[in-house]
């Protein structure tokens, strides 16, 4: 069912909070990205944890998107009904998801991120056992320190022991620069570490006969200094779909471009300076990413940030602004981190031309996913 023929919803009757959407605003971020990664040779790979919707990924594709990128097995099966481009960044660890893996549709073209001989092999013996072949990007730490192997001759080694692999099949490498979050004036020597380091990699790969055909990249802090990332052939950037507060902090997006907001009410004004949602932890999620603090920002009123949360009560200060919200009027919350916004709600409430409807969020969860 597409957006057109969902039922309208009637939004003065929507129960709040819920995730709220307009779809314009993600058509137009997304032909943003591709524009520029088309300008300077590059594709994207959106990693769609941030927004875990066949109707967003769709929008992605359409606007030019190579492929897409998920971390679960349930986001590669509910996407996989979408591309035939797939990439897992995340290594998949365990007989279950290995099986997962490998009865996903043979027609994709299947990428896993791994960084260590454990997870290859076993990848590599229940592919063959499936009678296909998986390809793999080699994960390089590049400064965050989560995962990835800290050397280029670490990626070496690795990209021998995948060569010598039955099942599977060495596309190229990986990083993300998750470390680099500053403003981008402030980015620059970051980002230079990370070509340093990536050029290395690569003339050590070449050394060793190795020609990685992806080198894949790239966050939505750095998504438009990428192209400053040598060697990279393509970027992962996921939240520049809709965007958040650190997005706002970073300088990467104005307001105009935020495309996701949670939709609250105000349910108390009774405590002098401050007013409290309805929308707490479990719907903003409880991350301080930003520079300001707190835990997200009212849309249309910066000045008003979230300076508390517990379960079902957000807390907004309201003691350096001229505005005094109501008991019952609604407001916008630009969470501090988007991702884990989304994954809190049931569904999300979507925008355009005049009307709402409802979004399913079918990558949501863990479990196997069927259509």
């Amino acid at each position: 069912m597409t957006e057109g023929e969902r039922e309208t919803i009637d939004f003065d009757r929507v129960e709040t909070p819920v995730g709220y959407v307009d779809l314009g605003r993600i058509r137009a971020n997304a032909e943003r990205v591709v524009a520029y990664t088309s300008k300077h040779g590059l594709e994207w790979r959106p990693h769609i944890k941030t927004h875990k919707s066949l109707a967003v990924a769709r929008m992605q594709l359409e606007a030019g998107a190579r492929g897409l990128t998920v971390a679960t097995l349930r986001e590669a099966e509910v996407m996989a009904t979408l591309t035939d481009d797939l990439l897992l960044a995340y290594p998949p660890v365990g007989a279950q998801k290995l099986q997962r893996l490998v009865t996903l549709p043979e027609r994709l073209d299947l990428k896993v991120a791994l960084d260590s001989d454990e997870v290859l092999l076993a990848l590599g013996a229940a592919a063959a056992g499936a009678g296909r072949e998986i390809g793999v990007l080699i994960e390089q730490d590049m400064g965050m320190k989560r995962v990835g192997l800290p050397s280029s001759d670490a990626v070496v080694a690795l990209a021998r022991r995948a060569s010598e692999t039955s099942g599977v099949c060495l596309r190229g490498v990986m990083f993300y620069p998750g470390h680099i979050r500053m403003s981008e004036e402030e980015q620059g020597g970051f980002i230079e570490d990370v070509s340093v380091r990536m050029a290395a990699t690569l003339g050590a790969l070449g050394d060793a006969g190795f020609e990685p055909e992806i080198v894949s990249g790239g966050s939505t802090p750095t998504v438009w200094r990428s192209h400053e990332m040598k060697g990279l052939t393509e970027i992962r950037s996921g939240s520049c779909i809709f965007y958040d507060r650190e997005g706002l902090d970073i300088g990467v997006a104005d307001e105009s471009d935020i495309a996701y907001t949670v939709l609250a009410t105000v349910v108390s004004t009774a405590v002098p300076g401050q007013a409290v949602i309805d929308a707490g932890s479990k719907a903003l999620a409880k991350e301080s990413r930003g520079g300001g603090g707190g835990f997200g920002i009212v849309l249309g009123h910066t000045d008003v940030t979230v300076t508390g949360v517990s379960e079902e009560h957000g807390v907004l200060d309201i003691s350096r602004s001229d505005w005094r919200p109501k008991i019952g009027e609604r407001v916008r919350i630009v969470p501090n981190h988007v991702c884990v916004s989304v994954n809190l709600q049931d569904h999300l409430l979507a925008f355009e031309g005049g009307r709402h409807v409802l979004l399913p969020l079918e990558g949501r969860g863990r479990g196997p996913w069927r259509s």
